[in-house]
């Protein structure tokens, strides 16, 4: 493989490179031999959105970032530091940027804006829910207790494997070219209820997990009662209306092959002791 200027002289930086996707995109670059920083709390330097003064020092010697953040763009404060990142790292020399973000989520279109505004050389990634909240993420404890309890009613939505983020993900930032300028919209291959999903969640365990709907407002009570911001209520909304219940086909154009099947996933995760009780 030949590799870019980047690749070669400049460090990439990736944004929350512990997470779901931050972790596989930074093993991917790193096997394609990129020198890859995390950024983080825990980085070397740190990496904290909530304080500006992080920013540039993981910056320095910087081509190219992955931009995440957490907890979601869609959250109050996510545009504003989001831009003013985007920002820095082009004045710092970071000509790339490559942004996850989240389908049908309108608060993230802004976020979106202002990297598209900085000047880099961008391409946005707009991912369905991941596969992976059943076991690295927000519903593993519920899998585990075997009784999934969510205000989505009969919703469904396609979920997406963080493999294929990660994979188109590290296609735009090494390979640039055709992805700079691109959006991609990335689903799984099929539509599933949460019905669904926790059947295919019980042939992959072995053990019943099942589904019960609640009310957005006994859900709001979850969230307090465990400390969690009440904007995640907010995120079912994309759910519910069923703004995302179609397939989209952005891993295939932006890497040639169809995304991962649910129950693939939900097997694998499986194998690896994702949910031993």
């Amino acid at each position: 493989m030949t590799k870019s200027v980047h690749v070669q002289d400049k460090i990439t930086l990736v944004i929350g490179g512990t997470g779901k996707t931050g972790r596989r995109v930074a093993e991917r670059l790193a096997a394609r031999g990129v020198s890859v920083r995390v950024g983080s709390r825990s980085g070397e330097p740190g990496f904290v959105w909530e304080d500006p003064g992080t920013w540039e020092p993981v910056l320095e010697g910087v081509g190219s970032v992955y931009i995440t953040y957490y907890p979601d763009l869609a959250f109050p404060g996510a545009a504003e530091a989001v831009g003013a990142f985007a920002r820095v790292a082009v004045d710092r020399g970071a000509r790339r940027l490559v942004l996850l973000s989240g389908r049908g989520e309108e608060g993230a279109r802004i976020s979106e804006d202002k990297v598209k505004e900085s000047g880099a050389d961008w391409t946005v990634v707009r991912a369905s829910w991941f596969a992976q909240n059943f076991d690295e993420g927000f519903f593993l404890d519920s899998v585990l207790s075997g009784e999934i309890a969510l205000p989505t009613g009969d919703a469904v939505e396609p979920f997406v494997d963080a493999d294929d983020i990660a994979d188109v993900v590290t296609a735009a930032l090494v390979e640039g070219g055709r992805h700079i300028g691109r959006t991609y919209e990335l689903s799984g291959p099929r539509l599933l209820s949460f019905d669904d999903v926790a059947a295919e969640l019980s042939r992959a365990t072995g053990r019943e997990i099942t589904y019960v709907p609640v009310t957005l407002d006994a859900f709001r009570a979850h969230l307090t009662e465990n400390g969690l911001p009440l904007d995640f209520a907010d995120l079912f909304d994309l759910l519910v209306d069923g703004r995302n219940a179609h397939l989209v086909h952005g891993v295939r154009e932006a890497i040639g092959r169809e995304p991962r099947d649910f129950a693939t996933y939900a097997r694998d995760a499986a194998d690896a002791g994702a949910w031993k009780v």
